[in-house]
């Protein structure tokens, strides 16, 4: 019986001594200053989506928090085109040089580049304008192909690379980013089947892209071969900058070809084995004679027509 009574008030006196600790907290709660809400206000207080700018009235899409420092030594402080002008597509298949070309423009000209994409990568590391794709920007980035991915521009350069080292840069892409490469181990997935099939739909892709910007633009276009470029960076840039009818800085244009390299041109790397079997590169012969074929026919190469 004293047991029983022992065991009672000991858990009433738990029962007591939570009690009080539960108000004693919660009082200390009620007393402490609520936090200050930083959500979407810079140090003034002010709401970031009503602060302007620079580069939004030309359609911006949103707001968009600031930026990381970029690891690129620029040669002269970005900027937008003032006032717009009409929207200019950089139009090449995946692989081809596109992000490298950006970077030489936006070094020799001290304007933005855009993109009809979101790549969150180069978004922080060089190309604030990611995802504008209007007349505010130098040129616009895009893959894309057909009625309305041409609709939008008022002129186009063509940036056309041979079919195989392109569908191998995209694959390397894929597989390890911007400058990074794909393993053996992913050229022999599925017994090397998903390689296959990745030349197959890939050069397919290739073929339309390019004869599509050739045959079905209308507005006036420059060609140029990523070859071309490689070996010849300052006559090739030259050309492109008279076409979209930029002003040659003789100053910033020298310091883009000291610079010309930059980040994102991946480097050389020989493979212990050659991925592309004789039937692939059979394909892949055919299908570059045809394309380039028809571009002697229709442009001449580094000449807008």
């Amino acid at each position: 019986m004293l047991f029983s009574r022992v065991r009672f008030f000991g858990l009433l006196l738990l029962l007591v001594l939570y009690i009080v600790a539960v108000l004693i907290l919660s009082a200390v709660s009620i007393q402490e200053p609520k936090p200050k809400n930083y959500e979407n206000k810079d140090d003034s207080g002010l709401n970031n989506r009503q602060i302007k700018v620079k580069g939004l009235e030309y359609g911006l899409p949103g707001f968009r928090p600031p930026l990381r420092k970029s690891r690129i030594n620029w040669c002269t402080e970005l900027r937008y085109i003032d006032p717009p002008r009409e929207p200019i597509a950089l139009a090449s298949f995946p692989g081809s040089g596109n992000t490298w070309l950006r970077y030489l423009l936006q070094q020799a000209t001290g304007y933005y580049t855009g993109s009809i994409y979101k790549d969150y990568g180069l978004l922080k590391n060089g190309f604030p304008a990611e995802s504008v794709y209007n007349g505010s920007v130098l040129v616009v980035k895009t893959h894309e192909y057909g009625p309305r991915a041409r609709s939008k521009f008022a002129k186009a350069i063509l940036l056309v690379r041979s079919p195989g080292r392109a569908i191998q840069a995209e694959f390397n892409r894929q597989s390890g980013g911007h400058i990074g490469f794909a393993s053996p181990e992913r050229y022999r997935r599925t017994n090397g089947r998903f390689w296959q099939q990745f030349v197959s739909d890939k050069l397919r892709g290739w073929q339309q892209t390019n004869l599509d910007w050739l045959y079905n633009f209308t507005g006036p276009t420059h060609v140029i071969f990523y070859e071309q470029l490689v070996d010849d960076v300052e006559n090739t840039l030259k050309t492109v900058m008279e076409f979209i009818e930029v002003k040659i800085d003789k100053k910033l244009f020298e310091c883009a070809i000291e610079r010309k390299e930059g980040i994102y041109r991946r480097k050389k790397r020989v493979l212990a084995f050659d991925p592309y079997t004789p039937k692939m590169k059979k394909q892949l012969k055919e299908v570059q004679e045809k394309v380039y074929e028809a571009i002697y026919n229709i442009a001449a190469p580094a000449s807008g027509r």
